[in-house]
């Protein structure tokens, strides 16, 4: 028999059957349990969403566009949207962990699903502990507003931001940790719970800023041209990567075929509504300029609007549920991805070990709590946000090149949704992931080609041989 080329090692795929089958089928009894409903999956992707990226984007979009950063949120929700509804059919048709992982897996080969793997740790890692970072600066704001207490520098900032530590970040993660180690369903009850205020508060500061609108805020209105407006797109698409958090469920969620696409388009309708409503009230209620460098800025303009502190008082609890519900699902997210890679052997066993009792993956959330609280303690994130949108576009690229392949390798799969204007839909996902690509700067690149010749140098050394497709278990 003829050993296979290194082409075809590299490219081999792994049939969607097995798959499945892997999981126990749709009815479970694979390893991980099928306890959690639509409505409790929606609010995951909401709650990974809608989070520290629209408390803090503002401070940096607005600078980059204007008061045309309404139109970067529409080109971000727009490319969220057509990648979301590929999302839609690959989760109905493969609805097992791993997200765009195991979807690249089925459809595009081995070496590019590895590095999609990588792709989504990137994205899931940094963005966790960015998140939390973002929760120690709010958790401070409720203090002073509240007690008039602050947690001192040294223990509320990283090395390289003017601390030691930031240990209400750690706490933040052990916390999201020690729920998340208690059972998925019971993270999302918590989840969709945080998910109803945040969404409360958020819209309570739309009505509030709409009372101290004004037209003379939004002129000059694109005083950066474009470029500023697909500058600002790029980094505002940080806000939008939660939405790949609900595929990541696809193995512990009740009648995945229907429940998958209702909650992953349902989750991007209610966010986009959400970022622009806040998007625009905040720019016509404060001028452009005022927003760069702002800390806790949505707090400052209810503050300005109403000459009160209670609403920015209400908005920074709001902030800090709101942020603990992203890393909650962030980490979340994060686990699931490694079970999927260590299951099929790119990775080490230890993170595809479940707990007979909580049929959760407890050592492998125990590793991911210890690598993002020491990242959310000790590294100031904020300029990684960029590289955290390289990732995450590069594996929505991949779902969406996915649709096309999956429907001429495998038409006959039963899918329970299609997505519609096939194939101009997935064309269109490409090519606005590609133009938002190509907004990010260079030294995002430049990180993220060293971040894949890691990933290039583990799989060569260790993930090629260990491989489930060449050495499957006996």
């Amino acid at each position: 028999m003829t050993a296979p080329s290194v082409r075809q090692q590299l490219f081999r795929r792994k049939p969607v059957s097995a798959m499945v089958a892997e999981t126990g089928g749709e009815d479970g009894g694979g390893g991980l349990a099928r306890r959690i409903g639509p409505l409790q999956l929606m609010s995951f992707g909401i709650g990974a969403t809608i989070g520290t990226g629209i408390f803090f984007v503002l401070t940096t979009a607005v600078p980059e566009a204007g008061p045309a950063v309404v139109l970067s949120f529409v080109i971000a929700a727009v490319t969220a949207g057509f990648t979301a509804l590929c999302y839609a059919e690959l989760a109905s048709t493969i609805p097992v962990a791993g997200s765009s992982y195991s979807y690249a897996y089925a459809t595009l080969g081995e070496v590019v699903a590895y590095a999609v793997g990588w792709c989504l740790v990137l994205e899931y890692a940094v963005s966790s502990g960015a998140v939390a970072v973002g929760w120690s600066e709010y958790l401070n704001q409720l203090l002073d507003d509240t007690i008039g207490v602050r947690i001192p520098d040294a223990l509320s900032a990283a090395p390289g931001a003017g601390g030691v530590v930031n240990l209400p970040a750690i706490v933040l993660v052990v916390l999201c940790a020690l729920l998340l180690v208690r059972g998925a369903s019971e993270s999302a009850r918590a989840n969709a719970v945080m998910v109803v205020i945040k969404v409360a508060v958020l819209l309570l500061f739309v009505v509030i800023a709409f009372t101290g609108f004004s037209s003379d805020n939004l002129t000059p209105f694109a005083s950066m041209g474009v470029a500023g407006i697909s500058a600002a797109a790029s980094t505002i698409f940080f806000s939008f990567i939660g939405l790949d958090a609900v595929s990541t469920a696809g193995e512990e969620v009740r009648d995945p075929r229907r429940t998958l696409p209702l909650a992953i388009v349902g989750a991007l309708v209610v966010v986009t509504v959400v970022y622009l409503l806040v998007a625009f009230s905040a720019v016509g209620a404060q001028p452009a300029g005022e927003f760069e460098g702002q800390e806790a800025g949505l707090a400052l303009i209810l503050e300005r609007v109403t000459g009160s502190t209670w609403p920015g008082v209400v908005l920074a609890a709001g902030a800090v549920i709101s942020i603990f519900s992203v890393t909650l699902v962030t980490m979340y997210g994060q686990t699931r991805i490694l079970f999927a890679m260590s299951r099929d052997g790119m990775i080490p066993s230890l993170f595809a070990k479940v707990d007979p009792r909580t049929l959760t993956p407890v050592r492998g959330t125990v590793a991911v709590a210890v690598f993002v609280g020491l990242l959310a303690g000790f590294v100031p994130l904020d300029f990684l946000i960029d590289l955290t949108s390289m990732g995450t576009l590069v594996a929505f690229t991949v779902v969406s090149i996915g649709v096309m392949v999956l429907r001429r390798t495998a038409p006959d799969l039963p899918r329970g949704f299609r997505v519609p204007g096939y194939p101009v839909v997935p064309v269109l996902s490409v090519a606005f992931c590609l133009y938002l690509i190509s907004g990010l700067s260079g030294t995002t690149f430049a990180l993220f080609a060293g971040w894949l010749t890691l990933a290039a140098v583990v799989y060569v050394t260790y993930s090629r041989t260990h491989s489930r497709l060449r050495t499957p278990p006996r």
